[in-house]
């Protein structure tokens, strides 16, 4: 099949052409039609598979035909959980529509909203943005989604894994009940079912690949390894096997802020985003770390989520996560688009039950090495693992493996300058 089969426009089939594409992948090939034909949609695709231009594309087919955005007016909005996300559907959304007359405005936080609110007041026909900042700005008067025409959930999965549930209901109730919603995520769970009856109306149903399965194009190993030793194990391998990009995975903002320093001390250019960090120094890592100078980048789940690597070659789980869930998100940003992806995870004994854990989601047994001069104690005892709940996500407290859950999750923070929460 070939794009100009789908019946987009001459304009977005010369925006494709610039960027690249070819041939439309299964998502976009199954979602294009139903979007334009005006549908409801229920979309779980695996992370890296264009699901963007899939909702994309048609929606800025229906738009144009449209009468522009008025003031503080937003005619389709598309919600996504991370700032990193909703930069790059922003920069997407943008890059489809170089030659439509349309305005296009990312807004989240932990920037300032004065920008924001000027591109507001001319109206907007497609704005991306995180829940918490969009919140902000609709409670100043600066956004109205009265007459929206098109509602977007991006990656909601993670969106509600975040807590945003309370948010997202709260801005449903400032939209028009007559609306297109395309609801796109990486898993059909039972939470994305129950949300899917509130929102849609006879949705289309796409699933490209099976439910929680992670991407063919990944080799994944398990290095077996004691605690103490990940940190030199993961040095030696990056200089050993010479890999000259990594996004390595921990588990606490504080362990990607420590590895990335003990890294670096060893002539590894290794920098860390998370949500702590200002939205300009996570901005200045990822370039750093796209363009290839920078080697290796450090991550949370959350500061990761959206992060979009062409042909990204190595992800390392330095923790394995807490709900087993994430394992497949993690690794979904390598072997996408079809290239070849290596995803490598070091596990200590107080990990041996999430490990079980993911191999029973993906049902799969994962390889196991042990690399010479790294072999794990045999008499080593399993200790309880630190900071065993998520930061920013309270409600998978219950879901947290076993062992390692000792403390009690503290209450939600509801203030909108958390950066967790964008």
């Amino acid at each position: 099949m070939d794009f100009s089969e789908l019946g987009l426009s001459a304009e977005l089939l010369d925006a494709i052409n610039a960027e690249g594409y070819s041939t439309p992948t299964p998502i976009q090939a199954q979602a294009i039609p139903a979007v334009l034909e005006g549908h409801d949609l229920l979309a779980s695709a695996q992370t890296g598979t264009g699901k963007t231009a899939g909702f994309g594309l048609p929606l800025l087919q229906r738009l144009a035909s449209g009468k522009r955005a008025a003031s503080r007016q937003v005619r389709a909005l598309v919600l996504a959980p991370t700032r990193e996300l909703a930069a790059q559907v922003g920069k997407n959304i943008a890059a489809y529509g170089a030659k439509l007359p349309l305005r296009t405005q990312v807004i989240f936080g932990g920037v300032g909203q004065n920008p924001q609110v000027e591109a507001l007041k001319r109206g907007v026909d497609v704005l991306i943005a995180t829940p918490g900042r969009l919140l902000d700005l609709q409670q100043q008067g600066h956004v109205d989604l009265s007459r929206l025409e098109v509602l977007v959930l991006d990656e909601a999965d993670r969106m509600l894994d975040m807590g945003f549930i309370h948010d997202i209901k709260r801005l449903l109730r400032l939209m028009p009940p007559k609306r297109q919603n395309l609801l796109f995520s990486a898993t059909f769970s039972n939470d994305i079912q129950a949300l899917a009856k509130q929102l849609l109306h006879e949705p289309k149903l796409i699933e490209v690949a099976p439910r929680n399965t992670t991407a063919e194009k990944v080799e994944q190993i398990v290095y077996q390894v004691d605690r103490d030793k990940k940190r030199d194990l993961l040095a030696h391998l990056i200089e050993t096997q010479k890999w000259y990009q990594v996004l390595v995975f921990t588990r606490t903002k504080h362990g990607a802020n420590r590895l990335a320093e003990q890294l670096s001390k060893r002539s590894i250019p290794a920098m860390a985003i998370h949500g702590n960090k200002s939205q300009g120094a996570r901005t200045r890592a990822l370039g750093a770390f796209k363009s290839g100078e920078l080697q290796v980048l450090v991550a949370t789940d959350i500061a990761a989520r959206g992060l979009d690597i062409h042909q990204l070659p190595h992800v390392v789980n330095f923790d394995l996560p807490n709900v087993a869930e994430d394992y497949v998100h993690r690794i979904g940003r390598t072997g996408r688009a079809g290239s070849q992806g290596e995803a490598i995870s070091l596990v200590c004994i107080d990990e041996a039950q999430l490990l079980k854990n993911i191999e029973r989601l993906i049902k799969s047994s994962l390889e196991r090495r042990i690399e010479p001069g790294f072999e794990p104690d045999p008499n080593a005892v399993a200790q309880p693992i630190e900071n065993g709940r998520r930061s920013g996500s309270p409600r998978n407290a219950s879901r947290t493996a076993k062992p390692g859950r000792t403390r009690k999750p503290r209450p939600r923070n509801r203030q909108r300058s958390s950066p967790e929460r964008g």
